[in-house]
């Protein structure tokens, strides 16, 4: 997938006439990107289109139009676009009490680095976790984590091939399969791997 640059993005003004429109593009397109694994765990798969959306928001919050913050925005965002041979998520762990969220991220320390994706009659694949920063310490991990999958290339020929993909953690403390993951969610992530 091609980089997003400083020349394809809408200037702020034209950003905010069109907002909506791309809102509602962007929250149709994630339906088909993301998967619940269990009850308090959601990934979301990132592309060109959510990312783009991504930074095109944090201009406009941050109401960032000097040449050196957009270039810093491009610079934290980029890498979270898949480059054909990964895909890539957003890792999502959700509790709504803030004392059960709070004992829950001290349990799940390492859950990140225990999420997976399986190509049918392959091994499973680990995610590479949070690259740009370490997101847990010795007490607790992050509620949020940015996660990579490298997709071997025999693995992308079987899934273009029509092999099933499955998704799961297998964490101590938590555990969670998708078998196999909805046809929606898996056409979608094939223009991943393109």
């Amino acid at each position: 997938m091609p980089q997003i640059t400083r020349e394809s993005l809408l200037s702020l003004e034209q950003y905010a006439r069109e907002r909506n429109v791309w809102r509602a593009r962007v929250l149709a397109h994630k339906k088909n990107r993301t998967v619940a694994l269990g009850e308090h765990v959601t990934l979301i798969f990132e592309d060109e289109l959510t990312i783009r959306y991504q930074i095109q928001e944090m201009l406009r919050i941050e109401k960032t139009f000097e040449e050196a913050g957009i270039q810093d925005e491009l610079a934290a965002y980029n890498p979270l676009v898949p480059d054909g041979c990964n895909f890539k998520a957003t890792m999502m762990i959700e509790f709504t009490d803030v004392d059960q969220r709070r004992g829950a991220l001290a349990r799940l320390i390492g859950i990140e680095d225990r999420t997976w994706v399986r190509v049918e009659g392959f091994e499973r694949v680990f995610a590479i976790a949070d690259e740009d920063m370490d997101r847990e310490n010795d007490d607790k991990t992050s509620a949020v984590h940015f996660l990579r999958f490298e997709i071997a290339p025999r693995m992308r020929h079987a899934l273009k091939e029509g092999a099933a993909l499955h998704m799961g953690i297998d964490h101590p403390q938590y555990t969670a399969v998708t078998s196999p993951v909805s046809a929606a969610l898996r056409a979608s992530l094939m223009e991943d791997l393109s």
